[in-house]
């Protein structure tokens, strides 16, 4: 059989043939993910999110103490964005049934990776962890056509009346940031 080349398909497309890049994508200075192991059996699934050590701190992020946990829902096509903390951490859960784009942008003028954006696919059969370090600003976008839900937990507790949640319009990284990606 032979080859094909990009001159053997049709004039008027050839210059819209592109390779896609698979390259591994730059990491925010600090951003951990952490893919959590899913055990399947003949009556279901099971999956270890969090074990916490006997000093109360997380085992895969030894240095992280929950203060915290919370839970957001996001309606279809909904865009939380964008947060950011001075003093807090977040670590992030999205379970393998929803599909979320968690978008990051390190705002720290000192980091080696400032000004760097991300986005990470959460859920999506996929069961992960994510940690933000203090100083990335943080948002998701649901693409799912149902209600998805963020389990997030946080290395500090909220204070009303002195919040260090700070905040940045939802389109500061420009509007087409949350558009998904079209391949």
């Amino acid at each position: 059989m032979k080859k094909l080349q990009k001159e053997d398909f049709l004039k008027n497309i050839q210059n819209q043939i592109y390779t896609q890049d698979y390259s591994k994508q730059p990491v925010i200075e600090g951003v951990q993910i952490i893919d959590i192991k899913r055990f399947v059996g003949e009556d279901g699934t099971f999956e270890e999110i969090i074990r916490v050590n006997e000093n109360g701190c997380l085992e895969v992020f030894p240095e992280f103490r929950v203060r915290q946990i919370n839970r957001s829902k996001l309606l279809p096509g909904a865009v939380k964005a964008w947060h950011l903390h001075y003093n807090q951490e977040d670590i992030w859960y999205v379970g393998p049934d929803d599909h979320m784009i968690l978008g990051l942008w390190d705002l720290r003028d000192n980091s080696s990776t400032k000004d760097l954006k991300m986005r990470i696919v959460l859920g999506a059969t996929y069961s992960r962890l994510v940690y933000i370090p203090r100083g990335v600003a943080h948002g998701v976008m649901n693409v799912s056509n149902q209600s998805g839900t963020i389990i997030y937990f946080v290395n500090q507790r909220f204070d009303a009346k002195n919040p260090d949640e700070q905040r940045l319009k939802w389109d500061a990284a420009g509007e087409d940031f949350w558009q998904p990606k079209k391949e």
